[in-house]
């Protein structure tokens, strides 16, 4: 008569491969988190420079960051500086979830109506889709 259940043997070998599994998904799973987060400050960025461009419009120069409603980015902050009457300076630094992403920090500069897209303080910019 044969005893019902799993051997000792089959149990390890199945932890194996589910450790091994973990071991393939988990990095991929946090890079991809991490681009999605990377999505958001490029789309809060250029949220930010739309209102920028939508202020100066109606006035004579570029606004501060609370006269455009204080748009929020989570995982980033969202900063303007460098401001004229031709041209200023987006930041979205790192904090919180993404204070250690390899990207570094997303700028978004205008001056006199040409965009420049740069990163910075990043230990790996490649595949960073932004500049």
């Amino acid at each position: 008569m044969r005893n019902k259940g799993f051997t000792l043997i089959e149990l390890m070998v199945t932890l194996a491969i589910v450790g091994i599994l973990a071991i393939i998904a988990i990095p991929s799973f946090t890079e991809q988190i991490a681009k999605s987060r990377r999505a958001e400050a490029m789309r809060g960025l250029g949220d930010l420079q739309l209102r920028q461009e939508r202020w100066r419009a109606s006035n004579t120069s570029y606004a501060t960051y609370a006269n455009l409603g204080s748009p929020t980015v989570p995982n980033y902050t969202l900063t303007i500086t460098d401001i004229s009457a031709t041209g200023y300076k987006l930041t979205a630094t790192r904090s919180s979830a993404q204070s250690g992403d390899r990207c570094g920090n997303f700028v978004l500069t205008v001056a006199s109506g040409v965009a420049t897209k740069s990163l910075s303080e990043g230990s790996n910019p490649s595949n960073c889709n932004w500049p």
